[in-house]
C-alpha cells in the first residue's frame, strides 16, 4: 500500500487538490462534444435528405418518368392523394405508392 500513494502524489494536481475531483463540467465536455459532432455528421444530414425526398414527391406530376424503389421505370399517368398510376408499358398500369419512387428521371411536358 505504501507504493501506492507516492504514486498517486506525482499525479498532476494531486497535492494542490487533495480529495476533489475534476468538475462535472469538464467531465461533460467531450460528451456533448461528440453529441454535437453525431449531430452534425448523421443526424442533420438524413434530415436534409428526408426534405428534399418529401418536396421531390409532392412535386411529381402527371407525365413525369421515375424510378421506383423495385427497380421499374414508369411515367406518372395519375396522381391521387399518396397513390401514383404509373405506366410501365402500353395498356400495363400499376398503382404504387408515392413513397416507393426514389427519383424522377425526367419532367413531363405537361
Amino acid at each position: 500500500m505504501n507504493s501506492i500513494q507516492p504514486l498517486f502524489a506525482m499525479l498532476p494536481g494531486a497535492a494542490a487538490s487533495g480529495a476533489e475531483g475534476p468538475s462535472p463540467f469538464s467531465m461533460l465536455l467531450p460528451i456533448l462534444g461528440m453529441l454535437l459532432i453525431f449531430y452534425f455528421l448523421m443526424i442533420r444530414p438524413q434530415q436534409k435528405r428526408q426534405k428534399d425526398v418529401k418536396k421531390m414527391l409532392s412535386a411529381v406530376k402527371k407525365g413525369d418518368r421515375v424510378l421506383t424503389a423495385s427497380g421499374l421505370y414508369g411515367t406518372v399517368a395519375g396522381v391521387k392523394d399518396d397513390v401514383l398510376v404509373l405506366q410501365i408499358a402500353d395498356n400495363v398500369k400499376v398503382e404504387m405508392v408515392k413513397s416507393a419512387v426514389t427519383g424522377v428521371v425526367a419532367q413531363g411536358s405537361e
